[in-house]
């Protein structure tokens, strides 16, 4: 029960402050649950983030819902999962609402400039720690390299992991042979839990999907609200997957909300379930071990390249340069600070100098 309450707590909270995507979230889950307290070793960390690579579903929810299993069984599972997605879909379908109702959403934007230098600095910490464990060897150092410029050449996520898995099992099985509207609420349900299911990478991904099956399949939304709706889960915490919630609103009211956040986010709790326990005996076997390691290399390799584009975003105004400074003075001063501080900072430290100096914010 004690377990219970602190997985409910510690993914609530990130649930709240998580921004920035799904490589800060496991910025974040890394920093919490191995380097604070200590639920599992770097190299299972690692392994979980490799094997969560290759099943479809929100990368970072999945993340948190291993944990949660890791630390607290079936329960744990589902404790932590719906922990960390409620406040996002919350809070999305809050802004949902005042989005139907014709209001003014504010303008967020200008106070959100402190989040993403704080998010930058996580992922960066995140790195550090986890390169050291995964990249074992030059072979692996060779495939992060390769996915990273993958995704420069704008190549999907999935294929990225794909590619970078099949690269690592070819030269590292040979050099170990030589060495070792009303819309109807079952058909929104059906739709999200199909994305679901083949949802692979980042919720980013999420767009093509939804301009696929929502508006070019089906015409039940248009393009322009489709992307009011993925602007609004990126200006909340949590899974971009929060989106979903916004649109099932638009579709049904309340229930089509919640009709579209239990289908896309259900499959990923039924694939953590079946996968979890199969990661040790995957561990075990050498050939799946090569695969784990490829794909963990190939998984930092995307994690490293989301620092370019955050980078762009988050030095786009002289206001973030400042929030990155200072953030980093303070990591400097108090190391062991949590994200949840971190992130509560670059908001405030955001606010403020973006009231204060209005004229820096461009």
């Amino acid at each position: 029960m004690k377990n219970l309450k602190e997985i409910i707590q510690l993914f609530f909270h990130l649930g709240l402050v998580a921004f920035g995507g799904p490589a800060a979230h496991i910025a974040m889950i890394h920093k919490e649950v191995v380097d604070k307290r200590k639920w599992m070793e770097e190299d299972h960390f690692l392994d979980l983030v490799g094997a969560t690579s290759l099943i479809p579903g929100p990368n970072s929810t999945e993340m948190v819902i291993h944990c949660g299993y890791q630390r607290g069984g079936v329960a744990g599972l589902f404790a932590s999962g719906i922990s960390f997605i409620l406040p996002a879909c919350v809070l999305t379908g809050i802004l949902a609402y005042l989005y139907t109702l014709a209001f003014q959403i504010p303008n967020f934007e200008a106070y959100m400039i402190g989040i993403k230098p704080v998010v930058l600095i996580l992922i960066f910490q995140a790195l550090q720690k986890l390169w050291k464990k995964a990249i074992k060897s030059y072979e692996l150092g060779i495939i992060a390299a390769v996915v990273v410029l993958l995704g420069f050449l704008g190549i999907s996520e999935a294929l990225c992991l794909l590619i970078g898995g099949l690269l690592g099992f070819g030269f590292l099985k040979i050099r170990n042979s030589f060495t070792l509207n009303s819309v109807a609420i079952p058909a929104i349900f059906w739709v999200f839990a199909k994305i679901g299911s083949i949802l692979f990478g980042s919720g980013y991904v999420l767009i093509a999907y939804l301009q696929d099956e929502i508006v070019e399949q089906r015409g039940w939304l248009t393009s322009a609200q489709i992307a009011d709706a993925v602007a609004i889960g990126q200006f909340t915490p949590g899974p971009v997957l929060s989106t979903s919630t916004f649109i099932g609103y638009l579709l049904n009211g309340p229930y089509g909300a919640i009709a579209a956040s239990v289908g896309i986010f259900l499959p990923s709790f039924l694939f953590v379930l079946l996968l979890n326990p199969l990661i040790p005996k995957m561990r075990s076997s050498k050939n799946f071990s090569l695969l784990l390691d490829s794909v963990n290399a190939g998984a930092l390799g995307l994690m490293a390249y989301a620092l370019f584009p955050l980078g762009k975003v988050a030095f786009l105004n002289p206001i973030g340069i400042i929030v990155f400074l200072v953030i980093c003075g303070v990591l400097w001063k108090f190391p062991k600070l949590s994200s949840l501080k971190l992130v509560t900072l670059g908001i405030l430290l955001g606010v403020i100098l973006v009231k204060s100096l209005p004229s820096l914010v461009l």
